[in-house]
């Protein structure tokens, strides 16, 4: 009795889910265009990303993960998370650098064909965060590679991440004076 008064319920109420995050369509639509042609000035292509956790709590996975999400449908603007560190344009790396994580983080690094960029994302990839100090860290991602551009935030949103990357990519496009 007390299962079939439970799956009634089930069926005439309403589902338990939180409400979608407050996107501004217009403001994700203009973010996303301006990587898609940055991307496409710098590298003629869109943009593939390797997404490397080194260590973290999960907190910034799940908001690069919401990119992908159909809130956020990135992949629409060319931006593109890739299986294989050959076939990436930048490398996103998350948490402060395990020592169990070192080696692989330095051989993905070598994996990644020029010309590549480093992104370290929130705080604990900055400088170790929470875990700094600790006999299990190396550090934040900059003592292990070179580090072309940060994204604070704990986690960073997922338009943090977009601005990030826009930076990034317009960033080398200055410093190498030209549009290819």
């Amino acid at each position: 009795m007390a299962l079939t008064r439970l799956l009634t319920k089930g069926l005439f109420s309403r589902p338990l889910t939180e409400p979608a995050p407050p996107i501004e369509e217009a403001a994700l639509k203009r973010l996303g265009e301006r990587l898609d042609v940055a991307a496409r000035l710098r590298l003629g292509r869109s943009l593939a990303i390797r997404q490397v956790d080194a260590g973290s709590c999960n907190g910034c996975e799940l908001e690069i993960h919401a990119l992908s999400n159909a809130f956020y449908d990135l992949e629409r603007f060319g931006l593109r998370f890739v299986a294989s560190p050959r076939h990436a344009d930048v490398l996103l790396v998350t948490g402060p650098v395990t020592l169990n994580m070192r080696e692989a983080l330095l051989r993905t690094f070598d994996a990644t064909p020029e010309p590549k960029w480093v992104v370290s994302v929130g705080g604990c990839a900055l400088d170790g965060g929470l875990f700094a100090g600790s006999y299990a860290c190396a550090g934040g991602v900059g003592a292990v590679l070179p580090v072309d551009a940060h994204i604070p935030g704990c986690p960073p949103a997922p338009e943090a991440l977009l601005g990030g990357l826009i930076a990034l990519i317009e960033a080398n496009t200055r410093r190498s004076g030209s549009n290819r």
